[in-house]
């Protein structure tokens, strides 16, 4: 563990999701928050508290079952403002159908606002 922050959070709601629990306890990082305000933003997860325990400090995230599958997409392809569809095929199970998580000059957001934002960037992870 510990290699790749993101990828272990989003191993442990995935996991979390799966055997019922009602909250889990991650770590925390600027871009941990940035994808647990766009997850939320979705509707895929509750409220979220950070908590501070002396050292890098931790999320408490509020799951209220939507989440199905959620991992992290390496490499970090680069994706172009016209290119989400062809990204949605390969990551998600169908057409609307869950969300990509998308790094983009104006922040972190999902494909769906940045390509109404007409914003390219690179792919972080996926979501469904």
């Amino acid at each position: 563990m510990k290699q790749d922050l993101l990828a272990d959070v989003l191993f442990v709601l995935n996991t979390a999701e799966q055997t019922g629990k009602k909250t889990c306890i991650v770590p925390s990082s600027r871009l941990i928050k940035n994808v647990l305000l766009v997850v939320q933003k979705e509707g895929y997860i509750g409220r979220f508290e950070f908590i501070d325990d002396g050292k890098g400090g931790k999320f408490e995230v509020e799951l209220i079952g939507r989440i199905n599958k959620s991992r992290t997409i390496k490499p970090r392809f680069a994706v172009k403002k016209n290119e989400y569809e062809k990204w949605e095929k390969r990551f998600l199970p169908a057409r609307d159908f869950g969300i990509l998580i998308v790094s983009t000059p104006k922040g972190v957001m999902s494909q769906k606002d940045a390509a109404s934002s007409e914003l390219g960037g690179k792919l972080v992870a996926y979501l469904y």
